[in-house]
């Protein structure tokens, strides 16, 4: 099976109670630093008569294809019990045989009240005895973000320093805040999805919103600025969209951050507020789809060059008029419309 879910949900956890419940042997793993020779060597100490062997392989993502080749007969003939946790899509970073013989298993991350039963079982184990207040049950759900895991630290690195968990203390530990924002992971994606989209949608504030949760998690501006560039062309109507996005990317380039992020909001607000079209990229789309689907067609003789006084007696831009109006598409499409013209309002 695999446990699919951000950090701190509890996919170690998990495993570790199905193993218990099983009163199997259980092996665990990280994806990052095992190999096909741990495996191996875990497989041939099995004995025929022994418990179950359960492998835990933490973050399988990691596997390439080859080491995720190597479990397939052992996992398929029963060898072995293999439990995968990943934060990223299996369906992306997980071969399909293997995953055709697993069970995935989606893990959300924990809601609010959730956290407060973690927060409160913790200060049960640390043997504090006092509760907290609201206002720091609040700081402390929020800083998590869903992180069961982050909270516990929090309390316990608290705890150890200063005996004492309040507001101040706890944001005395934390240095410096921090939001789960894996830059090669699917939240990456999730978040710069969310704010094309917004953009799209004209809500300059949620694209206002997803961009400062890119900021504050230090991705690249340059990163933020290809993506509004890219906007301006496919979803705007208006050309200077385009020169709007590129004097945004080239201010990023010149200057970074901290001041760089005011460049990043003026783009933000002036491409969620413009009028959007896609008349431009559909009628790409629809004459690349025609690429794609009838090949390299012959360019009519008229508009092709003619270097050379053969390519002229074959007739290579023989009736040739500069400002013809007929199609000069391939003859197979010299019907096809791709740009249709927007309405004026």
């Amino acid at each position: 099976m695999i446990f699919w879910g951000p950090p701190g949900v509890g996919k170690t956890t998990l495993a570790k109670i199905y193993a218990n419940s099983l009163n199997a042997n259980f092996v665990e793993m990280s994806a990052v630093s095992a190999g096909k020779s741990d495996i191996k060597g875990i497989i041939e100490n099995i004995k025929p008569n022994d418990n179950p062997t359960i492998i835990f392989l933490d973050e399988i993502h990691r596997f390439n294809k080859a080491q995720q080749d190597f479990l397939l007969p052992y996992v398929e003939k029963g060898i072995i019990t293999l439990i995968g946790a990943t934060t990223e899509n299996p369906s992306f970073e997980v071969i399909s045989p293997l995953l055709s013989r697993c069970k995935v298993f989606v893990l959300y991350e924990l809601n609010d009240e959730e956290m407060r039963i973690i927060i409160k079982r913790s200060l049960l184990v640390l043997k504090y005895k006092k509760e907290l207040d609201e206002d720091t049950n609040i700081w402390l759900i929020n800083m998590a973000n869903g992180d069961a895991r982050a909270a516990i630290s929090m309390l316990e690195n608290t705890f150890n320093l200063y005996r004492t968990i309040t507001l101040k203390t706890l944001t005395e530990t934390l240095q410096n805040k921090f939001l789960r924002y894996d830059k090669q992971g699917e939240e990456h994606y999730n978040v710069i999805s969310a704010f094309i989209k917004s953009m799209r949608a004209s809500d300059v504030d949620a694209a206002l919103y997803y961009l400062a949760r890119m900021v504050d998690s230090g991705e690249d501006p340059l990163f933020i600025a290809r993506r509004m560039v890219v906007f301006a062309s496919e979803d705007v109507a208006s050309p200077t969209a385009l020169v709007v996005a590129n004097s945004v990317f080239q201010a990023c380039q010149q200057i970074g951050y901290p001041e760089c992020q005011e460049n990043l909001a003026a783009g933000t607000v002036y491409l969620a507020n413009s009028v959007k079209e896609r008349f431009a990229y559909d009628a790409y789309m629809s004459a690349l789809q025609d690429v794609k689907l009838h090949g390299n067609l012959p360019i009519p003789l008229k508009i092709r060059n003619a270097p050379t006084k053969l390519m002229k007696d074959l007739g290579y831009s023989k009736d040739y008029e500069m400002y013809d109006k007929s199609s000069l598409l391939p003859d197979k499409i010299k019907t096809k419309k791709y740009y249709k013209k927007p309405r004026l309002k």
